[in-house]
């Protein structure tokens, strides 16, 4: 089992990646993973932190001649703003600081220093800030690698901010990539984009559905056998642990409002393709395993809850009403969540292919593929 363990604060020193059980002998594209760090720090919305990181990986083990060579993979990412930061965010004892104690609501704050006996947000605040997510897209990076060997490939766009949805959504993918917010509908993209002014120019955020897409995926993994190795539980889970997500849908989103005979796919068989779907309602999962078509999934992004015209609060050590911290943020991050969903779903699929069709060797999982392919 492929496992990860990210570390880091979100002004400290930097942040941390441990990817336990990858497979060796697949090279690694460093280029690819800065690529992919990249694509997180891009979209219309990101705030000024964003002018001042340039994120880039350093690989500190697991890796000898840009193969894999299936030790624990280790990835560090350097905050670049942590000189700003030092005097408060050093390890050591703080010569000077200011504890934070107005809680924003919507955040991790309150609850934050309720469960660890805290007394000051920022050591909550910190880990519990999205900065960490950078960690994941560079192992979500490494895991997309591997399922390319397995013509297996990503991608996400933004179906909706705040209440405007996408419409026509005819842009191809490579101009979608290149868009402002990555969405299909250049028309719909330039009011969601005035949208994100006008909220940012009163001090508001807002929130949004990205749709994240898999596409190739042969039939069968995942499982019905036991609840928590179900292909779909996985990918909920995963995606859930996103900051600010808030629900995630597999397939089509009004699918309990329709009878069952418009809500399943029938089946259908080619020679020069085999069993397949004529439409895709379940979004590519059927009993907890892949069935081969498209692999479909949307999350929806809340509003970021720290904002330009903080809400009302109650500091944690007078227990007076105050207006709850201000900490410089985005005004929306439904793109970059998009790529946080790719990375996340990548690391599900690259668990399930491996659990599948064993994880030592790159080689090894590749001849039990085939075989397998050859058997369907």
């Amino acid at each position: 089992m492929i496992r990860m363990l990210t570390a880091g604060e979100s002004h400290g020193k930097g942040l941390s990646v441990i990817i336990d059980g990858f497979p060796a002998g697949m090279t690694v594209d460093v280029a690819f993973i800065n690529a992919e760090l990249n694509r997180r720090q891009k979209g219309y919305g990101r705030g000024k932190r964003m002018q001042i990181e340039s994120d880039e990986v350093e690989i500190l083990s697991g890796v000898r001649n840009a193969k894999t060579i299936g030790s624990p993979i280790s990835l560090w990412i350097k905050n670049r703003d942590y000189g700003n930061w030092s005097g408060r965010m050093n390890t050591g004892p703080l010569e000077t600081d200011k504890p934070v104690t107005a809680p924003r609501p919507g955040h991790a704050d309150l609850t934050g220093i309720q469960k660890f006996g805290l007394s000051d947000v920022r050591d909550v605040l910190e880990r519990a800030s999205a900065r960490e997510t950078a960690g994941r897209v560079a192992a979500g990076a490494l895991c997309k690698q591997l399922l390319k060997q397995f013509d297996i490939r990503i991608f996400s766009h933004t179906i909706a901010i705040g209440s405007i949805m996408a419409e026509n959504t005819t842009r191809s993918e490579e101009e979608t990539e290149s868009s402002a917010l990555r969405c299909r509908d250049a028309k719909q993209e330039a009011e969601m984009m005035l949208s994100i002014e006008n909220a940012g120019a009163t001090g508001n955020t807002l929130g949004g559905i990205s749709e994240i897409v898999a596409k190739n995926i042969c039939p069968g993994l995942g499982t019905y056998a036991q609840w928590n190795r179900r292909l779909d539980a996985r990918i909920a889970e995963a995606l859930m642990s996103i900051p600010s997500v808030k629900g995630v849908f597999i397939g089509d989103e009004d699918i309990s409002l329709r009878p069952g005979s418009e809500a399943q796919d029938e089946i259908d068989y080619k020679p020069s393709e085999g069993f397949y779907r004529k439409s895709n309602h379940a979004g590519g999962v059927e009993g907890g395993m892949s069935n081969g078509e498209d692999l479909v999934v949307r999350i929806h992004v809340k509003p970021l809850p720290s904002l330009g015209r903080p809400l009302k609060s109650v500091d944690i050590i007078s227990k007076k009403s105050v207006c709850a911290q201000k900490e410089r943020a985005d005004v929306c991050v439904v793109p970059a969540a998009g790529v946080v969903g790719e990375a996340m779903l990548a690391f599900v699929l690259t668990q399930a292919l491996t659990d599948k069709f064993g994880g030592d060797s790159i080689d090894d999982i590749k001849t039990n593929y085939q075989q397998y392919l050859k058997r369907l």
